[in-house]
């Protein structure tokens, strides 16, 4: 009897672009995530029953859209939307600076995003440092509820492999390179011996990925910290 083989087929790119957000007041939500530093992308309002915002946070693949006669979503009805930052403490600091209330730093005490028990929430960054662990929370004028959730290195097979290089002109990579010297000099005056390599990883990553200057150097002392165990001297 034969066999009949079916090729399996090459899977289809779907990227998840857009999150409709139920708000109250189309004006007041699109202050305060353009007070977070989120970019405008459009607004527009053909007629008098519909209006489209639509706002994207600094880097990020993905976007939201609210407004008028958009969704029927109740607002506030969205909880635990997940923004990825490379150093929570940084982000937390960005956004208490933006006049924003965001929790404390905690993690979850049955893992990432287990509510099952009776006091999931624990004080405090993962005692163990790990990625994926460590979270803060904020929310919108409506109540939607946001997490800022640490990623400091992703799981294997946990990134799409990129079919386009992006060359970096030798120019940009020496001044990407001096700078990344510069903010390495503090770190390795007030810490133990180690491999400059492993500061440098991390920051300049950090930076090719949006991040400011601070805290690219923030996220690279604390790899360094917690993964390298490089103490101070």
């Amino acid at each position: 009897m034969e066999t009949t083989k079916i090729a399996k087929a090459e899977s289809v790119d779907m990227k998840l672009e857009v999150v409709l957000l139920g708000v109250s007041d189309v004006d007041r939500a699109k202050a305060f995530y353009e007070n977070l530093g989120w970019r405008l992308d459009i607004d527009i309002a053909p007629s008098e029953d519909y209006r489209a915002v639509q706002m994207t946070p600094h880097n990020s693949g993905a976007s939201i859209i609210f407004g008028k006669g958009v969704v029927s979503a109740a607002p506030g009805s969205a909880h635990s939307l997940v923004l990825a930052v490379d150093d929570v403490d940084a982000a937390r600091d960005d956004l208490v600076a933006r006049s924003v209330d965001v929790s404390d730093v905690f993690h979850y005490a049955g893992g990432p995003f287990n509510n099952t028990l009776e006091n999931p929430r624990v004080g405090g960054r993962d005692p163990e440092g790990r990625s994926y662990f460590s979270f803060a929370s904020f929310e919108d004028p409506d109540g939607n509820v946001w997490l800022l959730q640490e990623i400091t290195s992703r799981l294997p097979g946990r990134e799409w492999e990129s079919t386009r290089t992006q060359a970096t002109d030798a120019a940009t990579l020496a001044e990407l390179l001096h700078e990344t010297a510069e903010h390495h000099d503090h770190f390795e005056k007030t810490h133990a011996e180690h491999n400059w390599w492993d500061w440098y990883a991390p920051y300049l990553s950090a930076r090719q990925q949006g991040s400011s200057p601070e805290e690219a150097a923030a996220a690279a002392d604390r790899r360094m910290d917690e993964v390298f165990h490089v103490p101070p001297r």
